[in-house]
């Protein structure tokens, strides 16, 4: 890329030369990694921003397979969710979460539905941890002896910025192929897991302790992974963590496509695989109906002023 200073002495140069000959192009200097990681840096901070207005529509199957499974064991561990999926700011947070308000499970409706909204947004409880509430309430119908709570879609995204960068190594990878393409996903898996030769794909290793994410027992358990980024404006196509303990492996690819009523890329389909004691987890989720929503909570309703009531209207 040419700069301010060098760009005029290459146009003089131009103007003046007599030579015949013809001279080669310029070279395009590539920017570098950290020029890239500030670019998505800047990217997801304006995306988490645009993206707290929208709701979306989550279609979510889960299925466990156990080694030796019986047919009829195979076709009772799977689970269909549908949700509202959104992304909020917790009393106290200085970050969005992920939220998925789960209205139908297998066909049913959740019936407690309404009640637990209360209770989580409208509590006026000074100790409870909303944080946290919001995070175990989106993973509460997750099926399979595995507990987690990692299986939502941009979480990744959240190591990007300034915040968290400095807890990771990253590096220009050379494998481009996420892990969990051409995989056998639960039905409903349609999105394309793949990307032009232009866009970089970035390596991700957390190496700050404690970690992010950590087990039950309050281990440790460093994030890996890999995200493909369009290296002149920072935008994010797809990411992909990995956990690897290895009694338990996890990987979550997602995919971001453009979504023409938005106007910007949005998160389509995010595929899971979990390995632990014998037992595989499978899922997919897609992403639609995208829509804008306003939710104001701060507004006080007062009785109406007999002096001051207007006449009706004729």
């Amino acid at each position: 890329m040419l700069t301010r200073r060098t760009a005029p002495l290459f146009l003089v140069a131009a103007l003046t030369s007599v030579s015949l000959r013809s001279e080669p192009a310029a070279r395009v200097q590539e920017p570098s990694l950290e020029t890239v990681l500030s670019r998505a840096t800047e990217y997801v901070a304006n995306f988490n921003r645009r993206l707290s207005s929208i709701v979306a529509e989550e279609f979510y199957i889960q299925e466990v397979r156990q080694r030796q499974a019986s047919e009829a064991m195979a076709r009772s561990n799977r689970r269909e969710l549908r949700s509202d999926f959104l992304l909020v700011l917790p009393l106290g947070a200085d970050r969005y979460v992920e939220f998925r308000d789960v209205f139908e499970v297998d066909g049913n409706r959740v019936r407690d539905r309404d009640q637990r909204l209360t209770k989580l947004f409208l509590s006026r409880d000074p100790n409870s941890d909303q944080m946290r509430e919001v995070i175990e309430e989106s993973a509460r119908h997750n099926i399979g002896d595995i507990p987690r709570n990692i299986n939502t879609p941009m979480l990744p995204l959240y190591f990007l910025l300034p915040a968290q960068q400095p807890r990771f190594k990253f590096k220009r990878a050379n494998r481009r192929t996420p892990h969990l393409t051409g995989y056998e996903a639960p039905r409903g898996g349609t999105a394309d897991f793949r990307v032009s030769t232009d866009i970089w794909v970035i390596d991700f290793e957390e190496t700050e302790r404690p970690t992010i994410i950590r087990t039950n027992e309050g281990r440790n358990f460093p994030a890996t992974g890999r995200f493909w980024i369009e290296p002149a404006t920072g935008t994010v196509l797809m990411t992909e963590l990995v956990m690897d303990r290895g009694s338990v492996r996890a990987v979550i690819d997602v995919s971001y496509e453009s979504e023409l009523l938005l106007g910007f890329r949005v998160p389509v389909e995010m595929r899971e695989r979990y390995d632990a004691r014998g037992a595989r987890i499978d899922g997919v989720a897609r992403y639609g109906k995208f829509r804008q929503f306003q939710v104001r909570t701060d507004e006080d309703i007062q009785p109406p002023d007999p002096t001051k009531r207007k006449p009706p209207a004729l």
